[in-house]
């Protein structure tokens, strides 16, 4: 009847459509708010709609994830013809957007007392699947697609288990086939975690360093120094070793000042690679925008983004928004970069209310800065931009194998169209 687009070899059968019905029983679930269940102990453990839309993945392995607790015996008790198996699918039903419908399928439930939650369709496959493939397959857009037409409300929507008995499910007759599907997207979810964890743990570890590569307040050291350094750092004015502009927006609407081929850099692209605008070169030399270069110091001053800072991937123009920032000899862009970063949280809490608004050129170059000599201060900057490149390979990582699942699960699942 149905193939998806892509397939393991040696697998030539069409898959068969079936309904929601036919493929699974309905199992009870308990109407507990989170303010019912506690992390120390209990009868049983409880599976919450909120956990589902926001923390498990296709899959929830239930003997590593740290799962909350019902204690009332007598409650449990009246469940115990419901308690999940390896394999049970449990639905959200509520979500404030088109997430609702998301599922996860259970892993690793034998000798535990596990019932579904508030705002769940528990439901059981009526004969055997292989783990972890209707996880995945009811996630992917080729079944979640139809649900969108059946959803309800505005601010809150929901599914009722009624509308879900007549979709469609696409499945194949193989559970060989269907075990190869589900252990593809496994390996493609743990190193997609793998990749996570790494950029994780680096985060953790550049936090940890900043805090010790620098002096502490009223210090002249750090907690931390390369072998070979000695001797107080000493306090300058940034606006003393730097020199830095801003620069300023072309006049809007005039077709001849944009479309060309001048990066025109923004205060939220302070650290990419890329920009969405180009300025011609009439649009540069009839406006106040600034050209900067690849190296230079950026720093976003306006909005949101006000406190960021990077070094330019590129060289383009700038508005008023950014200020350029290029330090004098014997000072080092990346170890100034590296200190803005760290300062940011302090300056962000002393001069903008809320932690968002507008920060002036003036104000920026006024802040001290501690400064050891330039050798170190280069030691310091390649350090922690070494850091900074790993966290960003492994993003890069993380990100390539996102997509390539995206395009699988669109791929290795046949629409239902």
């Amino acid at each position: 009847m149905k193939e998806p687009i892509f397939r393991f070899k040696g697998y030539t059968d069409d898959w068969e459509q079936r309904k929601f019905h036919e493929v699974f029983d309905g199992l009870q679930n308990n109407t507990l708010s989170r303010a019912d269940l506690n992390y120390d102990n209990g009868e049983a453990q409880n599976i919450h709609y909120g956990d589902i839309l926001v923390k498990f993945g296709d899959y929830v392995d239930v003997t590593t994830e740290e799962l909350p607790y019902i204690a009332d015996k007598k409650l449990v008790d009246k469940f115990s013809n419901s308690f999940l198996q390896d394999g049970d699918i449990i639905i959200a039903d509520t979500a404030e957007d088109e997430t609702v419908g998301k599922c996860t399928e259970i892993v690793g439930a034998k000798g535990k007392n596990l019932i579904s939650g508030l705002h769940t369709i528990p439901c059981r496959p009526k004969q055997v699947y292989a783990p972890k493939f209707l996880g995945y397959y009811m996630n992917s857009n080729a079944y979640h697609a139809q649900l969108r037409p059946l959803m309800q409300g505005i601010k809150v929507t929901s599914i009722s288990k009624g509308v879900l008995q007549d979709t469609n499910m696409v499945l194949p007759k193989s559970v060989d086939e269907q075990g190869r599907i589900g252990a593809c997207f496994s390996t493609l979810d743990n190193l997609i975690a793998l990749y996570q964890r790494k950029c994780e743990a680096l985060e953790e570890l550049k936090k940890g360093m900043l805090q010790k590569m620098f002096p502490k307040n009223g210090k002249k050291v750090p907690e931390f120094r390369f072998k070979g350094f000695t001797g107080d750092w000493e306090q300058r004015k940034l606006g003393e070793i730097t020199d830095s502009y801003s620069g300023g927006t072309p006049t809007a609407g005039k077709a001849e000042y944009y479309g060309g081929s001048i990066p025109f850099i923004r205060s939220a692209e302070v650290n990419s690679e890329t920009t969405e605008l180009f300025l011609t070169e009439e649009g540069l030399k009839n406006s106040s925008a600034k050209m900067v270069k690849k190296g230079d110091i950026l720093y976003a001053l306006y909005g949101a983004t006000s406190g960021e800072v990077g070094l330019a991937r590129l060289d383009g123009a700038i508005n008023q928004a950014i200020l350029d920032i290029k330090p004098h000899e014997d000072y080092d862009a990346p170890f100034i970069m590296h200190w803005l970063r760290k300062s940011k949280e302090s300056i962000i809490g002393t001069y903008l209310q809320g932690g968002q608004g507008n920060l002036s050129g003036t104000l920026v170059t006024s802040l001290m800065v501690d400064c050891p000599t330039y050798d170190e201060q280069k030691q310091i900057g390649v350090y922690l931009s070494t850091i900074d490149n790993l966290i960003a390979l492994h993003q890069r990582k993380c990100d390539y194998l996102k997509e390539l699942k995206k395009g699988m699960l669109q791929k290795m699942f046949p629409s239902n169209e």
